[in-house]
């Protein structure tokens, strides 16, 4: 009987090689898909370690008329977009203020308004701040205008994507790029948590005051933006005219008769004041929970 040769080691080593890579294509995450540039918006996603953009198919489509009681505030934010689109100087924007005034749906609103004259939209969550360079970088030399939006946007001491922003917004020695501006929302006029204790770092020379460097250090951050848009609460006429402006957005014909309006207005009120608020946000809430029950009292009734 014939003995049977023996096995090259090379060619062992090689089939072992081959084996272990297989394992290792297994466990990397697949590639980034390549971008849709077609979309009009877009969020940063990360697949391990590497980001990219995805694609939002249907972005919230709110128009700058449905929002009610914050006519000062759309003309500043409006006035802006419509010079950064145009290629004009522009700022970045910080919008403070009071919850559910509508300082995101603002902001989504000039999607709907500028998206044909080029305006793009990027969501970038607070956790994703520190790869503003490489979303940067990607959309570089593009044609299209880009709204890096950071949304309810606060910051706690030391977190890695609070000096990336800072750095973003104008502290790189590269100039800024002309198509990206930063478009963030917050419910601190700072973005960082206060404290009383800081007071105490204050300083008196002469008759002037000097805030300490803790309090300098915040302020260095929200001064960044060129442009702040404050956001107060809403009256109760502010936010009944919102109701009324959101019912008129999900087709619910308004009450009509004294008595009528009346009715609605006191469910609206009886609403806010189960939610302990009275906002845009909860008008609008009323009127999905309202048009909801009405579509199908009138299907039941069929």
């Amino acid at each position: 009987m014939a003995r049977k040769p023996a096995e090259d080691p090379l060619v062992r080593a090689l089939d072992r090689a081959e084996k272990v890579l297989a394992r290792l294509e297994a466990l990397l995450p697949a590639p980034p898909p390549e971008v849709d540039w077609t979309a009009r918006a877009f969020r940063w996603r990360k697949r391990g370690a590497r980001g990219f953009l995805q694609a939002v198919r249907h972005p919230q489509a709110i128009r700058l008329d449905d929002l009610v009681a914050i006519d000062d505030q759309k003309r500043a934010i409006d006035g802006n977009t419509r010079q950064f689109v145009g290629g004009l100087p522009a700022n970045n924007v910080l919008l403070t203020g009071s919850r559910g005034t509508g300082k995101s749906s603002l902001v989504k609103s000039m999607l709907v308004k500028y998206a044909a004259k080029g305006l793009r939209l990027i969501e970038v969550d607070k956790s994703e701040l520190v790869d503003l360079p490489d979303i940067v970088d990607q959309i570089d030399g593009r044609q299209e205008r880009f709204i890096v939006f950071c949304d309810d946007l606060s910051f706690d001491a030391n977190e890695p994507g609070y000096k990336t922003l800072k750095v973003m917004l104008d502290g790189s020695l590269a100039a800024p790029s002309v198509n990206v501006l930063i478009y963030a929302t917050s419910n601190r006029r700072h973005l960082l948590p206060e404290y009383f204790s800081e007071n105490l770092e204050t300083r008196h020379v002469g008759e002037e005051v000097h805030p300490g460097e803790s309090v300098e250090e915040k302020i260095s951050l929200s001064e960044r933006f060129g442009l702040w848009i404050s956001f107060y609460p809403f009256s109760q006429d502010d936010y009944l005219a919102a109701v009324e402006q959101w019912l008129r957005f999900y087709d619910v014909p308004l009450a009509r008769g004294k008595g009528a309006v009346e009715a609605l207005h006191h469910e609206a009120v009886q609403f806010a004041l189960q939610r302990g608020s009275r906002s845009g946000r909860v008008a609008w809430q009323f009127a999905r929970a309202h048009a909801g029950a009405r579509a199908l009292k009138i299907a039941r009734g069929r």
